[in-house]
């Protein structure tokens, strides 16, 4: 027969166990608010003020009207000012902007000679009045800037150069760069380079610490000559070279199954990618020296991936979220590393165009190391 009794008392000792156990209550309840908060607030589709750059080469009042009327939809934001076109592709490589709108200096003439409804075409000798009022050359290499961008392209102006109503006023020409084909797989495998690397290489090196005391080896540990800096950084170094393997399987596959070449240097790839699995192992370094047990270390695991996912710009443009969505996913290692793994692998970004980037990282490795090796003496 089941007693009612004995379930009971069963049910009463995990109810203790789990309000002593304050790693996974707090999960408990963290997991959802967070996953609240950034679905809610953080994740938006509906991209707005995508920073943009600026050539102005008519520098006329039409031009700055036509400036204040692109800024007006509030889809993009005129953050940067450029001389010449060439400066502004140089920009969007560096990725300081995501676009930039190129005015030319024959602008009003392009708005006045622009061919009556219903009229003939104009002679070949007459071609430029039907080209457009600017252009947009665009990052493509996220699909979903690049379609908020381009949604610009018909946008009407009949209203602010007051044009007659049987006007076709031109619009904007459109230059995708790095993916003018807009296949979604370009965007994604550099990212799943940074969502994987976050995913194992915190995940192993989170247990790293608490697997030797579920093993009894730390008492061994203690009593040898190794300094815990030399623990720390042994314990990552086979990791390292665990991550290169999975970045190359990754791009690999990408380039065989879908066509995603590297376009950037490999010495490139290999210093912002060692310079990621640095970070990421010396995060769960840290994280390994607060677990008291591997269950609480694959569940802090959790609680950095899943914001990882989110707000790094993996899924959703890191430019439409909000800016103190904006301003946590700074913090995180993989927000940095899909900026700059993209730069590499898509718009073959130099170091100097990621320097902000990579002395970020370099910082939080050291940093992580130091706080790891203090917690781990303060522990023996």
């Amino acid at each position: 027969m089941i007693s009612i009794g004995r379930i009971g008392a069963i049910l009463k000792k995990e109810l203790l166990q789990l309000r002593r156990d304050r790693m996974t209550f707090g999960m408990v309840i963290m997991i959802p608010l967070i996953q609240l908060a950034l679905f809610g607030y953080a994740i938006n589709t509906n991209i707005r003020h995508i920073p943009v750059g600026l050539v102005d080469q008519d520098q006329s009042g039409l031009s700055r009207m036509l400036v204040q009327m692109v800024g007006a939809t509030q889809v993009v934001e005129f953050t940067q000012t450029y001389a010449t076109p060439q400066q502004a592709q140089q920009a969007l490589t560096a990725a300081e902007v995501r676009a930039v709108l190129i005015i030319p200096p024959d602008l009003p003439a392009r708005l006045v000679r622009s061919p009556a409804i219903g009229a003939a075409p104009p002679p070949a000798t007459d071609m430029v009045s039907a080209r457009p009022v600017a252009q947009w050359i665009v990052d493509g290499s996220d699909t979903m800037i690049a379609a908020g961008i381009k949604s610009l392209r018909s946008m009407p102006l009949t209203e602010l150069f007051r044009q007659p109503p049987n006007r076709v006023v031109p619009t904007f020409e459109m230059a995708l760069f790095y993916n003018p084909e807009q296949r979604s797989a370009v965007n994604i495998v550099p990212g799943l380079v940074g969502i994987i690397l976050t995913m194992t290489m915190i995940m192993f090196t989170s247990a790293a610490i608490v697997r030797e005391s579920e093993r009894g080896n730390m008492e061994m540990l203690i009593n040898t000559p190794v300094r815990p800096i030399e623990l720390m950084i042994g314990k990552i170094i086979p990791y390292m070279v665990i991550g290169l393997v999975q970045v190359a399987i990754i791009l690999g596959l990408g380039y065989l199954l879908f066509n995603v070449p590297v376009n950037g240097s490999l010495w490139v790839l290999l210093v912002v990618t060692l310079l990621f699995i640095g970070a990421s192992l010396s995060l769960g370094l840290v994280l390994s020296t607060i677990a008291t047990n591997q269950l609480q270390a694959m569940q802090m695991t959790v609680f950095i991936l899943l914001p990882s996912i989110l707000l790094s710009g993996f899924m959703f443009p890191f430019d439409g979220m909000p800016g103190p969505a904006q301003a946590i996913a700074q913090l995180l290692p993989a927000t940095h590393f899909m900026q700059m793994i993209r730069g590499v692998v898509l718009r073959d970004a130099a170091l100097m165009d990621m320097a902000g980037g990579m002395l970020w990282m370099a910082g939080f490795t050291v940093f992580g190391l130091l706080v790891a090796t203090l917690r781990f003496r303060k522990r023996l």
